[in-house]
């Protein structure tokens, strides 16, 4: 069946703008950019969040942990609580019944709370560890590439984008490759409901789905408790915090798990991996720049494609204490939407924000991976792996087009995300004898891209 191309939604006033509407989040960019130049602070009517979009503002929220406060266990709960505080004691009742009740996630903590927590990852990211893991990245994006390239067309998003950083994870976690379609299942529930955009029995649903997961993990996190391993999830089941004196409860490790490993470690990449793809068909000048010396650009490209199209459009902040921003005074105990995908394109920060620019300088200022003392503690694997999966693109295929009719372009809808349903493409894979063997480019410009300037 042929697919239409969405219509973008155009707002025409602020009244107009509604982030839970489905139609508008397949292209925020009209309303980010009213935001910005007419309403800094915007107190969205529907949700009641106070909504921050330039970049210079999101920089200083992102710096200032005591005002703006991660730790959303407050009165008036969580963003979801606060839009239906009934529905969310039902959800509570479930996980209590059935499963475990998440602890916070380290994205929900505080320092010193949350300082001490990330030391426990801190090891799996190191730069040392990161380099370790670089041929496998790099053989898993080929080994995935060369399994469909001989085809000639591809959903880009089951085939490529998805596995890839999921056996990445995966691999470090210590889970099987065959079990990551069923991973995948449990992580899609879970940003389901983080998007907020469900029916009370959808949200029953993906804690159901949630559940399950915990159950396969529980297994290995006993597992791991009588034979520790070298993997990073051995280490947060079994590493004690000094300060805490103790390890890791199972409703935090369910958490950590979910939240901050498979979800964290994965859904953002993927959603990368296939809208830098979208970009370069529509860009097709920047397909010719890209390939015609990857090595030069690609870390620049994988840069453009997190600031472009930000795998994360928005996440939370609590205010800790009256806050005054643009006039408009934010309470105590506000929730605060920090609109990331708004900041990436301000004219006040960059120049020509909307466009593909290779040689943009300072390539990683833009705010894709967070900034200050939550700044993404994945984010040099993510980079390693966008360099991968682009590549390896570059070496297996020389053009590529959208197949005709099978594109609606639409995203799922999610108040916090922007993923890609799906992305047909059909191209024209090199000759065998100008493909490169992968091994060739170790020592490549990957190594580089895991710091970037941030100033």
């Amino acid at each position: 069946m042929n697919k239409e191309p969405y219509q973008p939604v155009v707002p025409e006033q602020l009244d107009d703008i509604n982030f839970l509407d489905s139609s508008l989040q397949n292209c925020p960019y009209h309303a980010y950019r009213m935001l910005r130049d007419d309403a800094p602070v915007w107190i969205d009517p529907i949700t009641g969040f106070y909504v921050i979009s330039r970049f210079d503002d999101l920089r200083a929220v992102l710096l200032d942990s005591k005002r703006y406060s991660n730790d959303m266990r407050s009165d008036q709960g969580s963003s979801r609580e606060r839009l239906d505080s009934e529905r969310a004691r039902r959800m509570h009742a479930l996980y209590k019944d059935k499963g475990w009740v998440p602890g916070a996630t380290l994205a929900g903590r505080d320092d010193p709370n949350h300082k001490q927590m990330r030391a426990l990852f801190n090891e799996a990211f190191r730069p040392r560890k990161i380099d370790s893991m670089d041929p496998f990245v790099r053989d898993t994006a080929y080994k995935l590439i060369d399994a469909f390239v001989d085809q000639g067309r591809c959903d880009w998003v089951k085939q490529y984008a998805v596995p890839l950083p999921l056996i990445v994870i995966g691999q470090q976690m210590g889970v099987p490759e065959k079990d990551i379609w069923q991973i995948k299942r449990w992580t899609d529930a879970w940003v389901q409901r983080l998007g907020m955009m469900q029916t009370e029995a959808e949200e029953q649903w993906s804690v159901e789905m949630e559940i399950q997961a915990q159950h396969y993990f529980q297994a290995i996190f006993e597992r791991l408790r009588q034979d520790p391993d070298e993997t990073l999830l051995s280490d947060l089941v079994n590493k004690v915090i000094p300060e805490w004196g103790r390890t890791l409860t199972d409703n935090e490790l369910h958490a950590e798990t979910m939240a901050d490993t498979f979800v964290g470690g994965s859904e953002t990449t993927t959603n990368a991996i296939a809208y830098g793809i979208k970009l370069l068909i529509e860009n097709p000048q920047v397909w010719l720049q890209l390939k015609s010396d990857p090595e030069r650009y690609l870390r620049g490209f994988c840069e453009e494609v997190v600031r472009l199209e930000g795998p994360v459009q928005g996440l939370f902040r609590l205010a800790a204490t009256d806050i005054e921003l643009h006039g408009v005074t934010i309470p105590k105990g506000a929730m605060i939407n920090i609109r990331y995908a708004a900041a990436n394109r301000d004219e006040r920060a960059f120049e020509d924000p909307a466009e593909i620019n290779l040689e943009r300088q300072k390539p990683g200022r833009h705010l894709g991976f967070g900034s200050g003392v939550h700044h993404c503690l994945g984010a040099p694997l993510a980079r390693r792996e966008l360099y991968w999966a682009f590549h390896a693109l570059c070496s297996r295929i020389e053009d590529m087009r959208f197949v005709e009719g099978k594109n609606s372009f639409e995203v799922t809808p999610n108040y916090a995300l922007r993923a890609l349903k799906e992305l047909h493409i059909e191209f024209d894979a090199k000759p065998l004898e100008d493909r490169i063997d992968p091994s060739s480019s170790v020592g490549s410009k990957a190594t580089v891209i895991g710091n970037p300037a941030l100033d």
